[in-house]
């Protein structure tokens, strides 16, 4: 093994420079990407630690799902890291529904439990990705639109989920599953009102939180947790640990669940990110963590409403959570456009699909705004004020570049 003073910087010096003109680009732009986040010191040094060198195919002895034992010897210690693992996540949410965490990232739990539900060809209610659904929520170039009948229910013309519609299209189509969730929504979303309707029609009812999972643990968005029969979710974007995924489910689907992950979908989990999926519970469970997620939510309000006083188009014309989305339609300017030149003055976002959009998901008629990164650099309502008026500026020497 390395000694502790060979570091990447002496051993690898290309390989340092790239992580050091990453971290500087981190520490020096303006961060508005919504489903990214700066993780602890502490949750580095977990993913950063020996635990990278263990292999542990399968599960823990004691795994209430039955799926007992591991196919490597010399795991008792990450045995007991995992469980401790899936015991601070049950206790951020307050639940006591099955948790899985090796799922290697959100889409992997997403495939991991259709799997365990489903059967190539079923048919499954979601959000399109157009109308602010995520990219495993039925796309026809992800394995999801590939491997189901996916069928998808609208938003209303202000661009909030139109329940309606949802409840005449699960009566018509009679899913499997219905999926609740979005990579792209900035209102509340009626987890009661979904699961009612898959009542209904007998469908499953499965809930992908990636995004507002943070504000599920702090109490800031209504929690899925005793209506959904499986939730997934990431362990970064609000949750602010590090990049992976974990599977939430009733008891009696424990079995398929933890099959469905192992040995269906992925092979051996990554201990070392476990322990940072474990160390970013602690840190969720604090009252710190709490007042975060609040001030997550406050400084997106002020950034959205400053953006619709200076007479931009909001979808749904306004937020509840941690992002909002701005409809750059009637500024004739592109997403892509707008993504590009903001990167070019330190300020990163993402391009983003608008409701009923007009272009190719290459250039969007959309950006999408987040304020989860910024928060946990210390930004206050005022310093996302200030950066409402920075990209004002950017927008509108950018159409005077047009006229």
């Amino acid at each position: 093994m390395f000694r502790h003073s060979n570091t990447i910087a002496v051993a690898d010096s290309e390989v340092w420079k790239f992580i050091q003109a990453e971290a500087d680009r981190q520490e020096q732009h303006i961060e508005l990407i919504a489903s990214e986040n700066f993780v602890s010191e502490n949750v580095l040094r977990a993913v950063g630690s020996c635990l990278t060198n263990k292999y542990a195919e399968g599960y823990p002895a004691e795994r209430v799902s039955g799926n007992r034992g591991r196919y490597y010897g010399g795991c008792e210690i990450v045995n007991e890291l995992e469980e401790y693992c899936c015991a601070m996540w049950k206790k951020v949410f307050h639940t006591d529904y099955h948790v899985n965490v090796q799922p290697h990232s959100g889409a992997n739990a997403n495939l991991a439990a259709y799997m365990s539900v489903l059967q190539p060809g079923d048919t499954v209610l979601a959000m399109s990705l157009n109308n602010g659904g995520h990219l495993t929520h039925g796309s026809s170039v992800n394995f999801s639109g590939k491997l189901f009948d996916m069928k998808f229910y609208d938003v209303d013309a202000q661009g909030f989920i139109d329940y309606a519609d949802v409840e005449q299209k699960a009566a018509e189509y009679k899913p499997k599953l219905i999926l609740a969730g979005a990579s792209a929504y900035s209102r509340v979303i009626d987890f009661a009102r979904f699961a009612d309707i898959a009542k209904s029609v007998g469908a499953y009812f499965m809930v992908d939180m990636a995004h507002i999972a943070g504000l599920v643990a702090a109490g800031d968005h209504p929690s899925p947790f005793g209506l959904a029969d499986i939730i997934t979710t990431t362990t970064h974007k609000t949750l602010r640990g590090p990049r992976g995924g974990m599977i939430f489910c009733k008891p009696e689907l424990a079995k398929k669940v933890d099959s469905a992950v192992f040995p269906g979908t992925q092979g051996g989990p990554l201990e070392h990110v476990i322990a940072g999926k474990a160390v970013a519970a602690e840190e969720a469970c604090t009252d710190e963590y709490r007042e975060y997620i609040h001030a997550v939510v406050r400084n997106c309000r002020a950034m959205c409403g400053e953006f619709r006083k200076m007479g931009y188009d909001v979808v749904t014309g306004g937020t509840d959570n941690h992002l909002f989305l701005l409809d750059l339609t009637k500024t004739g300017l592109t997403g892509k456009a707008v993504q590009d030149e903001l990167d070019r003055h330190g300020i990163t976002l993402n391009k983003n699909c608008v409701p009923n959009e007009t272009r190719s998901p290459q250039q969007t008629s959309g950006v999408r705004i987040g304020t989860a990164a910024m928060t946990t650099k210390g930004y206050t309502e005022a310093d996302f004020l200030a950066a409402a008026h920075r990209i004002d500026e950017v927008l509108r020497a950018m159409q005077a570049k047009t006229m």
